[in-house]
């Protein structure tokens, strides 16, 4: 997969869909997706200033950007949502719940626009649909994104397990960011309480290496072929494990890098790498 520059056209003259990892895993994420001009943001889990700082080093004009669209609560999802929706002039989207238990929680202020999304919503040439996510959080949701020129991303993070609802939205998409977030002997012998590891091995709380390895190579079959692994743990996980464990169920089943699938690991913080789809 190769990255794409800012002026990389198709044949009708617009521009082609991109999507932009700013920032993944424990500490923050935010992915950035953008096409004919237009970007919308998935999460916003850094500081403003951080945020605006990797966009700028993407080349990513921040005045073309419309709306962010917030899969739940938790602060490495939204810590930066607030003041980059006020100092920008964004509106934000989320479910019901999620809305709710940002502004109960002070995370979100009155003077933020926000939309509630029940199923799917046009926002900035851009039409998204939310799929409802097993998560211990107030209504958590993954994001279905189809750009202005018809090609479908579907951004997948925390959940406990992955349902049927997810897996259809993964089985139509173009491009997949997915959750493969521990590998299970790390968290198992690692520091962490034994609380907390209970709660990531739930069925509401994170996909691990070998469950999103299964999920994509089976999601191959269908002719969804392009991966992003994302969400990765720190303390629990490795790129290069993420990575290999996912690439040894793909060639067990016979599958061939490059031809039948491509697969990447979302970076920590941006690397200036864009995925053209």
């Amino acid at each position: 997969m190769n990255p794409c520059k800012a002026d990389l056209k198709n044949r009708r003259g617009v521009f082609l869909a991109k999507i932009v990892p700013l920032f993944s895993g424990s500490k923050g994420n935010s992915y950035c997706i953008e096409c004919s001009g237009e970007v919308i943001l998935i999460d916003a889990g850094r500081s403003c200033k951080q945020l605006v700082t990797a966009l700028s080093d993407n080349d990513i004009d921040i005045s073309k950007i419309h709306s962010v669209f917030v899969t739940h609560e938790h602060t490495d999802h939204c810590s930066g949502l607030d003041v980059l929706a006020r100092k920008l002039g964004l509106t934000v989207y989320g479910s019901a719940g999620t809305i709710r238990a940002l502004r109960n929680s002070g995370k979100l202020t009155g003077k933020v626009k926000t939309k509630i999304i029940e199923t799917g919503i046009e926002a900035g040439g851009f039409f998204v649909e939310r799929t409802d996510t097993p998560h211990d959080a107030a209504e958590s949701c993954c994001f279905t994104v189809t750009t202005p020129d018809d090609r479908v991303c579907t951004v997948a993070t925390d959940m406990g397990y992955m349902t049927d609802a997810v897996r259809q939205q993964l089985a139509k998409s173009d491009f997949c960011v997915i959750e493969s977030n521990h590998d299970v002997n790390m968290l198992r012998c690692g520091p962490y309480p034994y609380p907390l590891k209970r709660r990531i091995l739930s069925d509401v709380g994170h996909l691990s290496n070998i469950s999103c390895a299964t999920e994509i190579a089976n999601l191959v079959k269908h002719g969804t072929a392009r991966f992003l692994l994302a969400h990765l743990s720190r303390e629990n996980n490795t790129p290069e494990l993420a990575y290999q464990t996912a690439m040894c169920e793909f060639l067990q089943m016979g599958l061939k890098p490059d031809k039948d699938f491509t697969l990447d690991v979302a970076p920590e913080a941006t690397n200036g790498k864009k995925f053209l789809y």
